[in-house]
């Protein structure tokens, strides 16, 4: 009991050391953009008395050490500040983008989770037979297609091509979940590489888990078969797909730039890439911060689930 209060303390005690680490590093990247925010706002011709004002409004004449103990002070108490373009506050602006890059992710964890697994577990019954080898070939041959190769080629198949399908979801005003058609090639583009990842790792867990002494035991007590698949062996299978997963909602939370620009969905990948080019500062920090607190969680919970499942591991960690 004592081993499993102090592990999960130690992982997030860790996690938060290294959000802390992002978000510095991020301000300082930030500072280091060339140009001049005060110069960005300003306009095509902008005027040096116009400019010091904006400087002076924003409080960017103010050390930058002086800037990041503000907003830090103001981020313990759950502001993450206002856009240096809209004025707006950055909750709502990365809460813009939010759902888009929710939806997102979550059909495609939907498909990936069952598909993975049934995969996974299917090419491990049949190892090194044609099922094994198919799937672990296919796997293989779509994992090292690019996002954007991926993406150009479904559009031109199933959009230009044979016209089934929307290109882009332009014109859908960001209401994606009433125009399903406009999310079946941007789901597909996401769930390929890691569907191919999570597939692979479930069968190479599924071979050890069969091939354990608890498994044999298991078939001399007449056991069925499937119930030492999916009870017995899938558990103990679940560590490196579990890490695998929290991986993948990160990736896909974070906001997948590609794709998302690709497709022209007005997700977190089009927020930051607004935030930089307008030097955007406190929305660039914000993300950061949203980024970093969502790795934190997410890999603490795949420790958390590994450890439920391979106790060994706390011992390691």
């Amino acid at each position: 009991m004592t081993v499993l209060r102090s592990w999960p303390a130690r992982r997030l005690l860790l996690g938060a050391g290294q959000t802390a680490a992002v978000v510095l590093l991020v301000f300082a990247l930030t500072e280091a953009l060339p140009g001049d925010a005060a110069v960005a706002l300003a306009g095509d011709q902008p005027d040096p008395g116009r400019i010091a004002a904006i400087r002076e409004t924003l409080h960017l004449d103010r050390p930058a050490a002086e800037r990041l103990g503000e907003w830090a002070a103001g981020l313990l108490q759950g502001d993450l500040g206002s856009s240096l373009t809209s004025g707006r506050p950055v909750s709502s602006v990365i809460g813009d983008g939010f759902g888009p890059t929710l939806l997102l992710a979550a059909l495609t964890l939907l498909l990936l989770v069952p598909a993975a697994g049934g995969l996974g577990v299917l090419a491990a019954r049949y190892e090194g037979r044609l099922v094994d080898r198919l799937i672990s070939s296919v796997t293989l041959a779509v994992y090292a297609v690019p996002e954007f190769a991926l993406g150009v080629l479904l559009v031109a198949v199933f959009a230009l091509h044979l016209g089934l399908l929307p290109p882009t979801a332009v014109g859908y005003d960001g209401d994606l979940l009433s125009h399903p058609a406009a999310l079946v090639l941007p789901v597909l583009v996401l769930l390929a590489r890691p569907v191919c990842s999570l597939t692979r790792l479930v069968r190479a867990g599924m071979i050890d888990a069969l091939a354990s002494p608890y498994v044999a035991h298991a078939r001399r007590y007449g056991i069925p078969g499937a119930r030492i698949r999916y009870a017995h062996a899938l558990p103990h299978a679940l560590g490196p797909a579990a890490q695998q997963l929290a991986r993948t909602v990160d990736w896909l939370l974070c906001g997948v730039i590609v794709v998302e620009a690709l497709f022209v969905i007005p997700g977190l990948g089009t927020v930051l890439m607004n935030a930089v080019a307008e030097r955007d500062v406190p929305v660039l920090q914000g993300l950061a911060v949203v980024f970093g607190c969502t790795a934190v969680v997410l890999n603490l919970g795949a420790d958390l689930v590994t450890y439920r499942f391979v106790p060994r591991t706390g011992e390691a960690a």
